[in-house]
């Protein structure tokens, strides 16, 4: 790593090609991401703001011990093309996006984090007036860095840094239209950066809750913070049976997905969250578009529609899903990552403390107990998100093939992301991933003996294009 005062007289900047990705920007940290990185997103990133008439960057960070540095670094990038800062410091992603929002003075925003990935990873996500900043402009980011395509500041600009206190504002905001009863909750924060929030959104809620590891610790130490493995889940699972809970929601690193489990202990994944979410919201906008990923159950689109709402089918991806509300109108979205996303009352990011109330607020406006409403839910029976590598070369055009196979066959393939094959027996998903080399597999059937042959279908299209599944690989 370059020291700060080396970077400011940098004029270009190479960075590591596994580190600009689809949604963001991510690394291991001293190995292929460091304060150099940070500092040249904030030249190029700043840049961009100036030349859109912009003059202000939020910026927040994750409890990983690389995040200060990183943050100091991505400031003095921003400073050195004339564009100030203003830091809501350590804090859950959400809070970032909400300040973005909210403050009028706010072109864009840069969090830092590494999401639920280990903690020798961390990462950027960004937000440019108001919209999704990824893939092309990602990849613009590291074009102009390597032509050192930075501006300076216009002559007399002053650029500023000051840090603001947002946690109360936004705690303040998450309870805004919140009339839920009161329930008994556990709160597994897997020492991510929600714990604080957490702390003081509990505090103002009726019920009786009880707190996992709000503590803020980079180095993770009880789980890894990625609710929607249920190894995870563990601890939140034995305190909500030990003391008689109505259900239980976690967090990751960065407290942008959600993950949940019902008071028996049996978990509601991302597709049964947004079933359960979609039933309040459509109460209150009939006829509404609902948007999930493509990995989601057959279960929830058939929900949707039953409930009068028009379900919609879309490609994975926080950003792809964004840009998508936007473009549909859509109040509600969701991915079976446990990304959810209300525009109905709230501004459309992924915010799963805002999750978590509503969650709450849902049960109360539908009139059923958390545990009510999944056991009123039909039992699929589905693999979970089988991952493995592929070679990057390979990924896109393994899909390609079997698309091709696919329609020769007069298959029912839905391709919006990859390919969704529907079969008498239920579904099968193969689709590249955007952000690593691995392929991502899921089937759903109704029987035990349909998803065994859904799985053939898969592994007799991956041997005609010389591949088969390996070990599941991490996100």
């Amino acid at each position: 790593m370059k020291d700060l005062v080396s970077m400011t007289q940098s004029s270009r900047h190479d960075f590591h090609p596994t580190s600009l990705r689809e949604y963001d920007i991510r690394g291991i940290i001293g190995e292929t991401l460091g304060e150099d990185d940070a500092y040249a997103i904030g030249r190029g990133f700043g840049t961009l703001i100036a030349r859109a008439g912009g003059h202000t960057v939020a910026t927040g960070y994750d409890g990983r011990i690389s995040s200060p540095i990183l943050e100091e670094a991505l400031i003095r990038g921003l400073n050195d093309c004339g564009i100030s800062a203003v830091s809501v410091g350590m804090g859950p992603t959400p809070m970032l996006y909400y300040a973005e929002c909210v403050l009028d003075h706010v072109d864009g925003g840069i969090m830092i984090t590494g999401s639920h990935n280990p903690a020798n990873y961390n990462g950027f996500k960004m937000v440019f007036q108001g919209r999704p900043f990824f893939g092309a402009d990602i990849q613009q980011l590291g074009q102009m860095a390597a032509d050192g395509d930075w501006d300076d500041p216009a002559p007399g600009t002053t650029a500023g840094f000051e840090r603001i206190e947002m946690e109360d504002q936004y705690v303040s905001r998450l309870l805004q239209n919140f009339s839920g009863s009161a329930c008994k909750i556990a709160w597994d924060c897997g020492n991510g950066a929600a714990g604080p929030v957490i702390e003081k959104l509990v505090a103002q809620l009726p019920g009786e809750h009880h707190l996992l590891y709000t503590d803020v610790d980079g180095n993770f130490p009880n789980h890894h913070p990625d609710p929607t493995e249920e190894k995870n889940l563990e601890d939140l699972k034995a305190i909500v049976a030990e003391k008689g809970l109505d259900f239980g929601v976690a967090f990751d690193g960065d407290g942008d997905r959600i993950g949940a489990i019902d008071g028996e202990g049996r978990v509601i994944w991302g597709d049964q969250l947004l079933s359960i979410y979609a039933e309040d919201v459509l109460q209150s906008v009939p006829g509404a578009t609902i948007i999930a990923d493509v990995k989601a159950s057959q279960a929830l689109y058939d929900r949707v529609a039953e409930l009068g709402g028009v379900p919609l089918m879309w490609k994975t991806g926080h950003s792809l899903i964004k840009s998508k509300m936007k473009e549909t109108g859509s109040p509600l979205a969701g991915e079976m990552s446990g990304h959810v996303f209300f525009k109905h009352d709230y501004y459309g990011f992924d915010d799963a403390p805002y999750a978590a109330i509503r969650l709450i607020q849902a049960s109360t406006n539908i009139g059923k107990s958390v545990n009510r409403l999944r056991s009123d839910m039909i039992e699929m029976i589905n693999t979970p998100e089988m991952r493995f590598q592929v070679d990057e070369s390979r990924k896109f055009a393994v899909v390609d093939e079997i698309l091709e196979r696919l329609a020769a066959d007069g298959a029912d393939v839905n391709n919006t992301d990859g390919a969704r094959v529907n079969t008498a027996d239920g579904w099968w998903l193969l689709r590249a991933s955007n952000t690593q080399d691995v392929l991502v597999a899921r089937a759903e059937a109704k029987s035990d003996e349909g998803l065994e042959r859904l799985m053939e279908q898969i592994d007799a299209q991956l041997a005609l294009s010389g591949l088969e599944r390996g070990e599941t690989v991490g996100h």
